[in-house]
């Protein structure tokens, strides 16, 4: 059994995980900060966990944080970089569910999140979260910056072509949706019901906050720069992001069995038949990825279909994932939820 702290329990992600790990085999829950609601159970905030979590919030000072084996930030940006040392220095592994660690260069960070970096030092010894590329360092990682939940839809359905150098990585496009539980839990104007239900549109299109560390991630996978165009949109639904992804063929090869062999032995990316159609509900409250690819008209244009739960292999899942190799459990305990449907 390992003892786990979470600092910021009361967002979309922080009860995400509470849901997982409350379930998990291996986990003793230790403490479940808020500044704001110290000494309210979990539970009254959170019915869905009554009977399974038995604490209370309490304040970041009094909880003991470093006597935990791991600890999640489930916060803004900002706030683990300027917490993360004291932990990692205690000996406590940390897991960072926000972005101050995923961007390599701290000058491209700064500039994309418009504040100045608090501990890049930390940056270089971070560990992108993305175990289907950073399984072994992962592993030995003593902090680990998960993934966003568009790079981790973009990046599992390009990852294949990129690797395999088969396609042109200076034209890669992906226009991907999201629900609005994707802008957090918080009072804004458009995702308001009135403002968000029945309505559809795009949005961050001269760039997006995710885009350099999509284009991070692939150039890496590619071992070369990529360019990529990537638009996101809300769409009225609570969970879930599509990616569709367009990539031109350089080089022809059976892709299909690309990508059955490429995902073959990973646990949480299904590889559908060839011109499939998955949807977001097929993923809902789950730690999958499903991926479908087309060729339309038998052209030159590869179409990779991604989608997942935003909240679940978008964020939280994707963390207990990773807290289960970094601890050599099984990577699938507390995680083998069947989708919700309807």
């Amino acid at each position: 059994m390992i003892k786990v702290g979470i600092i910021g329990g009361t967002g979309y992600t922080g009860v995400e995980l509470l849901r997982i790990l409350a379930q998990h085999p291996q986990v003793e829950l230790q403490a479940i900060t808020s500044r704001g609601d110290a000494g309210i159970p979990v539970a009254n905030m959170f019915p869905s966990l009554r009977g399974r979590v038995a604490l209370d919030f309490v304040d970041p000072k009094a909880a003991a944080l470093e006597t935990c084996d791991v600890v999640f930030f489930a916060t803004p940006n900002g706030i683990a970089m300027g917490q993360a040392r004291s932990l990692v220095d205690a000996g406590v592994r940390v897991i960072d569910l926000a972005a101050d660690f995923r961007i390599k260069d701290p000058a491209e960070w700064e500039r994309w999140y418009g504040m100045k970096h608090a501990a890049p030092e930390l940056i270089a010894e971070a560990v992108y979260g993305l175990p289907e590329a950073n399984r072994e360092k992962i592993r030995s990682a003593r902090l680990v910056a998960n993934p966003g939940c568009y790079p981790t839809a973009v990046q599992l359905g390009f990852l294949p072509l990129v690797e395999s150098g088969l396609v042109d990585t200076t034209h890669l496009i992906a226009d991907a949706k999201s629900g609005v539980s994707g802008a957090g839990r918080k009072a804004e104007i458009h995702t308001l019901f009135a403002e968000a239900s029945d309505n559809f549109k795009a949005y961050g299109v001269p760039g997006h906050r995710h885009l350099p560390e999509i284009r991070q991630g692939l150039s890496i996978a590619a071992s070369k720069p990529v360019e990529l165009t990537f638009v996101p949109h809300l769409t009225p639904m609570i969970r879930g992001i599509h990616a569709t992804l367009y990539a031109q063929v350089t080089r022809e090869a059976d892709f299909q069995a690309l990508y059955e062999s490429r995902y073959k032995a990973e646990p949480f990316v299904d590889v559908l038949p060839f011109a499939s159609h998955p949807d977001t509900r097929s993923v809902r409250a789950a730690n999958v990825c499903r991926i479908a690819l087309h060729r339309p008209q038998g052209g030159n244009t590869l179409v990779v279909l991604s989608v997942i739960d935003n909240l679940v292999k978008g964020a939280a899942g994707q963390a207990v994932q990773n807290m289960n190799i970094m601890f050599g459990f099984d990577e699938c305990a507390g995680l083998t939820q069947i989708p919700v449907l309807p």
